[in-house]
């Protein structure tokens, strides 16, 4: 039997790395896919099995679908796409400008589409696959200084979701995965108009937040994608806050808020 094919975004570090690892443990044929390359050789490095490297900007249409006819004619099939190349942002709308509004949404929601419909004919005619969209759990709630964020991850828990009643029968499945806090460089990376004092706060907070490691969520996100779950909540505090927005879609704003005034 020849092993499943994976393709990943995201997996020179973070949660994209993790669930590279974990794959390979499973023996998946791997496609490990970002911009940064020297990211990429150390996940690499991490793994027991050999895996195919791409240097990929997800946000450009070309170079994703270049790479998933690559895969397509290297492999013959695909079984798992993992669109989770993510950026952060820290403005709010009033200060943010289209530039950066662009970048964002260049990769968190553009790149998740197309990392989609390079690959979904090709599950469609095999009759099988998953493909796992990493929303957030800012894809469920909204808060202050990521609207653009927001914006995005909302964007991509609908695109999922219409795919749950689109792909009924077909035997391929769409997973919508809204991680909380997990401890990752996002924050490190994230763009600010607010400069470097701005950066620290933002990091500072971050890391008072973020409770889970990429690898549990690597864990949970691929229990969800073997158990046909459609959405996954990673971390308790996906979980919590999912039910405040479920329970309080009018007040939950303030609770959040404040709870974050207080570092929580």
């Amino acid at each position: 039997m020849k092993s499943p094919v994976a393709v990943i975004t995201g997996a020179s570090s973070g949660i994209g790395r993790a669930l590279a690892q974990q794959l390979d443990a499973e023996n998946y044929s791997l496609v490990l896919c970002d911009l940064d390359e020297p990211g990429l050789r150390e996940t690499q490095a991490l793994l027991k099995h050999g895996s195919q490297r791409v240097t990929l900007d997800v946000s450009r249409r070309p170079e994703v679908e270049a790479m998933a006819a690559e895969v397509i004619a290297r492999h013959g099939r695909v079984d798992l796409v993992i669109n989770n190349a993510g950026v952060a942002l820290d403005a709010t709308i009033e200060e943010v400008s289209y530039e950066d509004f662009e970048w964002l949404f260049g990769i968190n929601f553009w790149g998740v589409v197309y990392g989609t419909k390079a690959f979904l004919p090709t599950m469609l005619a095999q009759r099988s696959g998953t493909i796992v969209n990493l929303s957030s759990i800012f894809g469920i709630i909204a808060y202050p200084r990521q609207g653009t964020y927001n914006a995005a991850k909302f964007a991509v828990r609908g695109f999922t979701e219409a795919l749950w009643h689109e792909l009924e029968g077909t035997g391929v499945h769409a997973v919508s995965v809204h991680p909380g806090g997990i401890k990752t460089n996002i924050a490190r990376s994230a763009r600010t108009p607010k400069g470097a004092a701005g950066k620290e706060q933002l990091v500072s907070t971050f890391d008072r937040a973020a409770r889970t490691t990429p690898e549990k969520a690597a864990e949970i996100i691929l229990r969800g994608v073997y158990d046909k779950k459609k959405r996954v909540m990673v971390g308790a505090d996906a979980v919590a806050l999912q039910w405040l927005q479920r329970l309080l879609p009018d007040g939950y704003p303030a609770l959040v808020t404040a709870a974050g005034k207080r570092g929580l």
